[in-house]
């Protein structure tokens, strides 16, 4: 019997979310449905309402959640009702031809649920990322969801179903940093700081925080980093190759997706050094570089998808590591909020007043 539940929707381009009537469906052969216990306020959701992704409106939004599985469909073998999990937008398919590679974490083809949640008018609602967990329930396919110690508070949990999964897999696997390496971090929210605790993980020796901002610049520091730029006063370029012997970094992670903040990324790292794009730019953004300097810093430019993880591999882990004192991921959250706060919370977040805000059910 299909669930009613109240879920955050953008009906429109760029008008106020609103809480509405959700339909769920019972699953479905390889489906879930999950009650939800937390779910972060990520920059991803209010692109989706601003229509930077599609105009597939009405989205049913959020995305960084943890909960509880409540129902499985047919088939499903790899979770069970009862199992505390946390959900991610890369459900690896296994038949692509990255998964044949034996690179799953690159998965082109990832699946979702196949039937649709709806209003209770019938209209079709399209779940963000394929998630849709600023509800109390939500329908996923069963490879979303990914078991983790239980132990581990919702709150926190459910954050590394995008942003800090992001900013460490950048950090980690895409960026490869390893002990006593330099790395520089540009933009200091969510995925930056999870950068930066990444690179700290990793065994990083010099951490360089790169922000506007001197309140997410202490929030760097807190987690990690052991030097601190605000580039308003100071050419970042510079203070970068200053602390770093005058050589720049051995890893440069661009997390907020801006040609002028990307080429000091590209200027500021070492010879054979990593530049690292996981910030997202706008559709119509451009980058001009000297061809010759590509060339002649050697090194490499990569971008990082989620962090290039693997979430059946990423997901324990970092829990594990939370839960050993290891992983400060408790301090990712800034506030727990209500459903009906999603909109004010966007507001905090884009004026920089939060890491995350957590809805909680």
């Amino acid at each position: 019997m299909p669930y009613e539940v109240k879920g955050v929707v953008a009906l429109s381009k760029g008008a106020p979310v609103t809480i509405e009537t959700v339909i769920v469906p019972d699953p479905g052969p390889g489906e879930a449905v999950v009650d939800v216990q937390a779910c972060g306020v990520c920059h991803t959701d209010l692109h989706y309402r601003e229509g930077g992704i599609n105009d597939e409106f009405p989205f049913l939004l959020g995305h960084e959640a943890a909960g509880i599985v409540a129902a499985i469909g047919e088939g499903v073998t790899d979770v069970a009702v009862g199992d505390f999990v946390v959900l991610n937008w890369r459900a690896v398919c296994g038949e692509c031809r990255a998964c044949r590679k034996g690179q799953p974490q690159y998965c082109f083809n990832t699946h979702n649920a196949a039937q649709k949640m709806t209003l209770a008018d019938g209209t079709e609602l399209s779940p963000a990322l394929g998630i849709g967990a600023f509800a109390e329930k939500t329908l996923v396919h069963s490879g979303q969801c990914t078991k983790v110690d239980p132990q581990a508070p919702a709150t926190a949990a459910g954050l590394l179903g995008c942003g800090v999964m992001a900013g460490v897999g950048a950090a980690i696997n895409t960026g490869a940093v390893q002990r006593g390496e330099s790395v520089a971090v540009f933009g200091c929210g969510g995925v930056g700081d999870a950068a930066i605790a990444g690179a700290a993980l990793a065994g990083a020796t010099t951490i360089i925080a790169v922000d506007l901002d001197d309140r997410k610049l202490q929030w760097a520091k807190d987690l990690g980093a052991t030097h601190t730029v605000n580039s308003k006063e100071t050419d970042p370029v510079e203070a970068i190759k200053a602390l770093t012997g005058g050589f720049g970094a051995d890893v440069t992670i661009d997390a907020v997706g801006h040609p002028a903040v990307y080429e000091q990324a590209f200027y500021s790292r070492d010879l054979a050094g990593r530049v690292v794009l996981v910030g997202v730019p706008r559709p119509d953004m451009e980058i001009t570089l000297p061809l010759l300097e590509v060339f002649g810093r050697g090194g490499s430019l990569k971008s990082s998808w989620y962090g290039d993880c693997l979430p059946s591999r990423d997901f324990p882990m970092l829990v594990d590591l939370y839960l050993q004192g290891r992983f400060p991921l408790e301090a990712f959250v800034s506030e727990t909020i209500a459903l009906d706060e999603v909109e004010a919370a966007f507001d905090k977040m884009h004026k920089g007043e939060v890491l995350r805000s957590v809805v909680v059910f």
